[in-house]
C-alpha cells in the first residue's frame, strides 16, 4: 500500500481487518496519527468474536506530506466507505474513533442515523482554545507545517505511529470539519458514550463540553484519570476496552456477542 506520493506506508500505520460475526466496528484514528492507536482495541473486540474494520485514512501513515492535498472530505470518504462495507456484511456496526476519528464517527452518525448500533469516541475534537488555529489557512501559504501532536501518551515507552508535523493546510480543512459537525449533533439518534482525558495535551476539555451539549441521543461521559490523548494506548486503555466492548453487549442482541474473550477461563 502507498500514500498520495507513492511513499510506504510507515511500519505500524497499516489498517487492519478482522472476520468475526454479525457485530461489526468501525475503529476510526486520529489527525496525522495512523491504525496502529487503534490496533490494540481492534484486537481486543475481535477476541470476542466481533467483525473489525481499521481503514487508513488518506495522507496518512506515510509522511506528513502526504496529507497536505487531502482534505476532511476525503478522509470521511474512507471512513464512510468502510462503514457502508461493514454494513452489507453485518447486523449490527458500531463505530468508535480517536481524536478526529472520533469527530468522524460523530459525521457518521449525524449522515446515516439509526444504521449505526451506537457509538464511543476518546477525546473527540469538535474546536480548539488556541487562538492563533485561525489563521491556519493563511500560514499554510507561508508555512506549511509545524511541530506534530503525536506521541502524547502518559504510559512510558508506548510510542505512537504517527507525524512529527502538522501540515497546515489539512489542519484548516479539520476546522471545516468541526464547524460542519458541530450544528448537526442533534441529528445523532444512536447511543453514545465518551471518554475524555483529564490530561490532554491535544484536545481541550472544550471539546467535550460542545459535544455532550450538542447531543439529543442517550450520552455518557466518562473521565480517563491516568491517560493523555492518545489514551487508546495508554494507562486507560483497558478501561475503554472492557467499557466499550459493555456498551456493544448493551446495545446489542445478546445472542450476537458472546459473554467472555477468546481465551478466558
Amino acid at each position: 500500500m502507498a500514500g498520495v506520493t507513492g511513499a510506504a506506508v510507515l511500519p505500524g500505520a497499516e489498517p487492519f481487518e478482522f472476520e468475526g460475526g454479525s457485530v461489526g466496528v468501525l475503529l476510526v484514528h486520529g489527525f496525522t496519527g495512523s491504525p496502529g492507536s487503534m490496533r490494540p482495541w481492534g484486537e481486543y473486540l475481535s477476541a470476542v468474536g466481533l467483525t473489525v474494520s481499521c481503514p487508513l485514512l488518506p495522507g496518512h501513515g506515510t509522511r506528513w506530506q502526504d496529507m497536505v492535498p487531502t482534505t476532511w472530505p476525503d478522509w470521511y470518504a474512507t471512513a464512510e466507505t468502510a462503514f457502508l462495507r461493514l454494513r452489507t456484511t453485518c447486523e449490527q456496526v458500531f463505530v468508535m474513533g480517536l481524536s478526529m476519528g472520533g469527530t468522524l464517527a460523530l459525521r457518521l452518525a449525524e449522515q446515516h442515523g439509526g444504521d449505526l448500533a451506537g457509538l464511543v469516541t476518546v477525546n473527540p475534537s469538535l474546536t480548539t482554545d488556541r487562538w492563533h488555529a485561525a489563521f491556519a489557512p493563511l500560514l499554510s501559504r507561508v508555512i506549511p507545517a509545524v511541530p506534530g501532536v503525536a506521541g502524547d501518551v502518559k504510559a512510558e515507552g508506548v510510542p505512537e505511529v504517527g507525524y512529527d508535523r502538522v501540515p497546515l493546510r489539512p489542519f484548516a480543512s479539520l476546522r471545516q470539519l468541526w464547524a460542519v459537525t458541530r450544528p448537526e449533533l442533534g441529528r445523532i439518534v444512536c447511543p453514545v458514550l465518551t471518554y475524555r482525558s483529564v490530561v490532554d495535551h491535544v484536545v481541550e476539555a472544550s471539546s467535550g463540553a460542545i459535544l455532550l451539549a450538542g447531543l439529543r441521543a442517550p450520552a455518557e461521559e466518562r473521565l480517563l484519570e491516568n491517560s493523555y490523548h492518545v489514551a487508546t494506548l495508554d494507562n486507560d486503555r483497558e478501561t475503554i476496552f472492557d467499557g466499550s466492548l459493555e456498551f456493544v453487549r448493551r446495545h446489542a442482541p445478546r445472542a450476537l456477542v458472546p459473554d467472555a474473550p477468546c481465551g478466558d477461563d
